[in-house]
């Protein structure tokens, strides 16, 4: 160990001392793979651009070679199986894969099929808890144990296909050929059947996972909206995703994720609208992860995204079902994953983590007067405390006489700079609001609003702090308390500090510098190829009223076109069908009058 780390040191002063040629790194850039096509409503024929075509027809070239090489070369799967046509061989290596008899909630289940003039033994493997014991015995166990009563014959395939055609009435039966394919879907809810004399073993989806129901949002509520949230079942998720987007073309591609936790999630994307770059960006990052568990969709979000230092978010965690859906008709793609009940939306802009899942259901001026109050709760949640800081400390000028004269006289039996101060009541909010959100139940939100009461005039009345600071941290607080993504909230709390320090340092002058250095990082900042600031930096169509301002619904005729999806538009030129008729209506009227 000794001589490792000093090979690590050593290593490391010959980074610090000598040069190196800088690796060149190629990010991922979203560009445009094909062109947009025409708006075609309730046909198909709004397809895109000839290369997209032909992407397509290469694709499904792919697929039917894959299929046949696979009947071509299933005779060597067949040799390449390590299933056994022992029976009691295949038992000693499941016992064995599965620690039994350590494993207390495994159950194997042996049984025999009776034949007319024979009886074949076979075993059933599952662990309780995950399965619906009711379906393996009325279709599985029941079948096989009553209704096997015709007469095999000797060859092996004609007892594997009257059992998968005849006996067995489960619709999710597969076969499988290894086991290590049976003690997947058995760890995913599933029940493997071996049977004597057959090195296939056949694998049955017979989940029911314990949890709970689809509830209420807890995180995103809205007033005016689907009252629905995901849960932690994969399944269970994607259905809610279908039951709203009821179009052929949602893809749902399934993954594993973990070495040893062996999560499933799955990829969703709309294949005609979303870009084909982006999707392959997203499934090459998910299969480059080497870890061996991954429990939760905050863990797969770190993984995956590009920039790790970027206070910002990069990716949006919603658990809506109905905003999954309004994103992926705009051509992002969705990760969903088992036992998670966030949804992970791919790529986002900066105006994205400011958008309430609300805003699409209010009309456009309620809507708008929304975010323009987010905008500036942001605002004071970022700098007023440092602006605070840099009037009192810096610019006194900026500030009325009177106000100011109040502000002194206030501070004058207070002993500690205004630095000291500022950081001693953000501190204490920060501990209230972790206190309150640790403490369960009820006494939660009281033990906050009693704790900033005693504390805050405790406070004051000792002269610790000014009156005015009380203030100037309250609104701080409601400020962050009016983002509606939980992750910005964090990003601006942690910038505030970095905004004190600045403002305590030069003023106004290091505000301005704090400013330019976070656009900086902002425009170079890039969510799985999409720059973070559009549409503002680059410009594209629409600019700041897409990024702040929404239009009405019926004037939201392209998708943004900083996705670079296949189809530009999603709705008519004119949506409103009924105003065009409304118009042609009068003018016939008025021909007639005058006739």
């Amino acid at each position: 160990m000794e001589c490792e780390h000093r090979v690590d040191i050593k290593k490391r002063i010959k980074n610090l001392l000598f040069f190196h040629e800088p690796r060149v790194e190629r990010p991922f850039i979203l560009t445009e793979d094909s062109e947009a096509g025409k708006y075609d409503p309730g046909t198909d024929k709004g397809r895109a651009g000839p290369e997209s075509k032909k992407n397509e027809d290469l694709l499904l070239k792919k697929v039917k070679k894959i299929k046949l090489t696979k009947k071509k070369e299933s005779p060597a799967d067949e040799e390449k199986s390590d299933i056994s046509k022992q029976l009691s061989e295949n038992l000693n290596v499941i016992e064995e894969r599965f620690s039994v008899p350590l494993n207390g909630d495994l159950i194997i289940r042996k049984f025999d099929i009776t034949v007319k003039d024979s009886v074949i033994p076979a075993f059933l493997v599952f662990f309780d808890g995950l399965v619906n014991t009711k379906v393996i015995n009325d279709d599985i166990l029941q079948p096989l144990m009553l209704l096997s009563n015709l007469d095999f014959k000797s060859d092996r395939d004609d007892v594997l296909t009257y059992i998968r055609s005849h006996i067995l009435p489960h619709n999710q039966l597969k076969e499988a050929r290894t086991h290590q394919e049976v003690i997947d879907m058995v760890f995913f809810g599933g029940c493997g059947i071996y049977i004597d004399s057959l090195d296939v073993a056949f694998v049955a989806d017979v989940k029911d996972f314990p949890g709970r129901s689809v509830e209420r949002p807890n995180n995103e509520l809205v007033i005016r909206g689907p009252q629905e949230g995901f849960t932690e079942c994969l399944r269970g998720n994607t259905a809610l995703i279908r039951k709203r987007l009821m179009d052929q073309n949602l893809i749902s591609e399934d993954i594993t994720v973990g070495r040893r936790s062996k999560t499933p999630c799955s990829i969703l994307y709309i294949r005609d609208i979303a870009n084909s770059s982006l999707v392959a960006e997203v499934r090459r990052r998910l299969k480059s992860i080497e870890t061996d568990h991954i429990m939760d969709a905050g863990e797969l979000e770190q993984f995956i995204e590009d920039n790790p230092s970027l206070p910002a978010p990069q990716i949006i965690a919603t658990e809506r079902p109905d905003r999954v859906c309004a994103m992926l008709t705009e051509g992002r793609v969705a990760i969903i994953m088992h036992g998670s009940p966030f949804a992970l939306v791919v790529p986002i802009t900066n105006s994205d983590i400011i958008y309430s899942a609300e805003d699409q259901y209010l009309r456009f001026p309620y809507s708008n007067l929304l975010r323009v109050i987010r905008v500036l709760a942001v605002l004071m949640s970022l700098l007023l405390p440092g602006i605070f800081l840099a009037i009192t400390n810096y610019h006194h000028e900026m500030i009325p006489t009177d106000l100011m004269l109040a502000i002194l006289s206030d501070r004058e039996k207070v002993p500690f700079p205004s630095v000291v101060e500022v950081f001693l009541m953000e501190i204490s909010f920060e501990l209230i609001r972790e206190a309150g959100i640790r403490i369960p139940g009820p006494i939660g939100p009281t033990l906050g609003i009693i704790g900033a009461l005693i504390l805050g005039q405790a406070a004051v009345e000792a002269n610790i702090v000014s009156p005015i600071l009380i203030i100037i941290v309250a609104v701080t607080g409601l400020g962050s308390f009016a983002i509606p993504n939980f992750s910005a909230g964090f990003a601006f709390r942690i910038l505030r500090f970095g905004f004190i320090i600045l403002a305590a340092l030069s003023g106004f002058l290091g505000i301005t510098v704090g400013l330019v250095l976070m656009g900086l990082w902002m425009v170079n900042a890039k969510s799985f190829g999409v720059p973070f600031v559009s549409p503002v930096a680059p410009r594209t169509t629409g600019g700041f009223s897409d990024a702040v301002f929404k239009s009405p619904v019926w004037k939201q005729e392209k998708r943004p076109d900083f996705m670079n999806t296949k189809k530009k538009r999603k709705q008519a030129h004119i949506s409103r069908g009924w105003v065009n008729r409304g118009a042609s209506a009068q003018q016939s009227d008025s021909g007639n009058k005058n006739e």
